[in-house]
């Protein structure tokens, strides 16, 4: 079982990583999409985005064009944004995060740049016209009191400011048909929370009570936060509670794929919006809006911009220029939500209220924000998350004491193996024990084999009858230990693989962020059947020698089938290291550490502590004992039914004659 153990993690690794997670090859269409909302009932659409009805005239109410960048927050605090409004639609098209950078390694100066700050939210030119963050659309139940549509026209602005500092900024717009919205958006001091609150003003007596559909977008434009193409990002979601358990739903983008449809709730959403790897824009309805909040769902959006700065070659084709296919426009995913808040009275006031987190995907903030966020971590760390939120807090112990992650990861590592070690030391036993066993008793066998190599079920029943005597079935012991580690190495993984911490985190030399392949150099080298090699990773090539050098220092195994596969295996760490090679240096260094650790049991730890192989008494009882009963009562009793079945016959033949 020993033996087999490289073979179950490298298989494991096999399963992670190459996992297919491409959608289905899309309809080739380039034509202009309809922008198609979830929830809504079939064959009705939304007006779209640049082309307002021909009959609808552009109200007299509509403000001057604005747009302009602003700094929100205190610098050197939490929730300090650079972010960029629109009068048109009354949206937020840009949302940067201070503090945070799009790269490591940056002087002072360059990090005061916010082009160098982390991009949230971002704008996208579609076919049906720009799309942006808390942006508001009307639907048909809603266009006898909204008129001209709400993304198309320009909406009246204040900027909001207190003690000096911008705070936020103020959207009204009168419909000129009664009704009037009115979007305050605000940040909370030294905080990752913003305030959205949507106002409803009435005028018109008869409609009190009406209760318009209007389709809000919280978040949208969010790009990829990693350069891992072993993970899939960003993505929309929404969780709702259901039975008293909270439930999550996340729908990854997969560039190419032109699609939509409503999330599984209507009703108690708690949160909705966007992720990527290591970043999150959420709205959080209050308790008074989770009643307005209908519906939800999600939906793919075209970036006429991508397609522009990428064009096909004329004198290629589709197949032949699958980098530059139109089809890949499709690039963006977002989440909306369906509001349907009642319209008050003459004098009245509706107010929808949403707290907005536009942060970082770490444990600890999200749940001082907001427990319920934590179930986008743990969507994260998959099915054995538990195992894995526990390996992350002793992650964090150990960097209290180091204060490096580089460290930190090498002692788990090491507290995982040396929490194992008793496991895999009674499992080696066993295994030594019972090779030990099979050595003697292998000569036996083939004795039997020659012996009666006409009769293989004599020859099975004799092998199996020695098996029993000599107690050499194999240990179920020396699986446990591969029973134990497949969740704890699962959950490792992926603790690894998304937590936040890691990221820009340098460790020795060269490392200078462990969420990223180590990239000692550059190289650009262009390989035949390889490829473009673009950095020099020497992390990967590592582990791959240390695999080789395990797998030599283990015993070879006595069985000659088993001997042919330990040979096999040593050809498959180094196509591994071609699969993982631009993977994380977190991982590298958990396998690099993993393996030293083994190698150091095979050829120091055994010669100090050897295995005791010497064979035991046989047990009397036991499970192995009691089947081999049993195989001993079958074969008897198959006996009895064969000799009855030859007095038949032999009936049968003198009553013959």
């Amino acid at each position: 079982m020993e033996k087999r153990l490289p073979l179950f993690f490298l298989l494991s690794f096999l399963i992670l990583v190459m996992w297919p997670q491409n959608p289905a090859e899309p309809e080739k269409s380039t034509g202009n999409p309809a922008v198609q909302m979830p929830g809504a009932q079939p064959g009705l659409a939304l007006p779209a985005q640049g082309a307002a009805p021909a009959s609808e005239a552009r109200p007299e109410t509509e403000a001057e064009p604005w747009r302009e960048t602003l700094s929100l927050g205190t610098p050197g605090e939490p929730g300090y944004y650079l972010a960029t409004f629109d009068s048109r639609g009354g949206v937020l098209s840009e949302l940067r995060l201070g503090g945070f950078y799009i790269k490591n390694g940056l002087s002072p100066q360059e990090k005061e740049d916010p082009q160098t700050w982390v991009p949230l939210l971002s704008e996208v030119n579609t076919p049906s016209g720009v799309q942006s963050s808390l942006g508001l659309q009307s639907t048909p139940s809603s266009e006898a009191m909204v008129g001209f549509p709400l993304d198309q026209v320009h909406w009246q602005h204040e900027v909001l400011e207190e003690f000096g500092r911008t705070v936020g900024v103020r959207f009204h717009h009168d419909t000129g048909r009664g009704l009037s919205l009115t979007k305050t958006l605000r940040v909370q001091p030294n905080s990752y929370d913003l305030t959205l609150d949507i106002e409803l003003r009435n005028s018109v007596p008869e409609w009190a009570g009406r209760q318009p559909r209007l389709i809000f977008t919280p978040a949208l434009g969010m790009l990829a936060s990693a350069d891992d193409s072993f993970y899939l990002e960003p993505s929309a979601g929404v969780s709702w509670e259901q039975g008293g358990e909270l439930e999550v739903e996340r729908e990854e983008l997969s560039i190419g794929e032109q699609d939509g449809e409503a999330f599984p709730p209507t009703r108690d959403i708690l949160w909705a919006g966007m992720d990527s790897k290591y970043f999150a824009v959420l709205a959080r309805p209050d308790d008074a809006t989770r009643g307005v909040v209908t519906g939800a769902g999600w939906r793919t959006l075209y970036d006429l911009n991508w397609v522009a700065e990428h064009p096909m070659d004329p004198l290629k084709s589709i197949d032949d220029n699958k980098e530059n296919d139109p089809v890949k426009g499709w690039r963006h995913v977002t989440c909306d939500l369906d509001l349907t808040a009642p319209l008050p009275g003459p004098e009245g006031v509706s107010r929808m209220s949403f707290e907005i987190y536009a942060g970082p995907k770490s444990s600890g903030l999200l749940e001082e924000h907001d427990p319920s966020l934590l179930s986008l971590v743990a969507g994260d760390l998959g099915f054995f998350s538990g195992i894995a939120s526990t390996l992350l807090a002793i992650l964090g112990f150990f960097h209290g004491l180091f204060g490096n992650w580089g460290w930190s990861i090498i002692c788990l590592t090491l507290a995982v193996r040396l929490a194992l070690f008793p496991f895999n030391r009674r499992s080696q036993t066993s295994m030594a024990r019972h090779a030990k066993k099979m050595k003697r008793v292998q000569p036996m066998l083939n004795e039997l084999k020659e012996k009666y190599k006409d009769n293989s079920q004599k020859q099975r029943s004799e092998q199996a009858r020695i098996m029993q005597e000599e107690g050499a079935f194999p240990p179920l012991g020396g699986c446990l230990p591969i029973f134990i580690q497949i969740p704890i190495f699962f959950a490792l993984f992926s603790a690894l693989r998304v937590s936040f911490d890691l990221r820009q985190a340098p460790f020795i030399g060269w490392v200078k962020d462990l969420s990223e392949p180590d990239r000692m150099m550059r190289l650009d080298w262009d390989l035949p059947l390889v490829g473009m090699v673009e950095y020099l990773n020497v992390l990967p090539p590592m582990m791959v020698f240390l695999w080789i050098l395990q797998q030599k220092v283990m015993p070879k195994p006595t069985d000659e089938q088993a001997l042919k596969m330990q040979k096999m295996m040593m050809w498959m760490p180094i196509v591994f290291g071609f699969f993982l090679y631009n993977y994380s240096a977190g991982l590298s260094l958990y396998m690099i550490t993993t393996s030293l650790f083994g190698v150091l049991e095979q050829t120091v730890i055994k010669k100090i502590w050897p295995i005791d192989d010497s064979e035991q008494p046989k047990k009397k009882s036991g499970f192995m004992a009691r089947m081999g009963e049993m195989q001993k009562q079958a074969q008897k009793l198959q006996e009895m039914q064969k000799a009855e079945k030859q007095r038949g016959q032999q009936k049968g033949k003198r009553k013959k004659r």
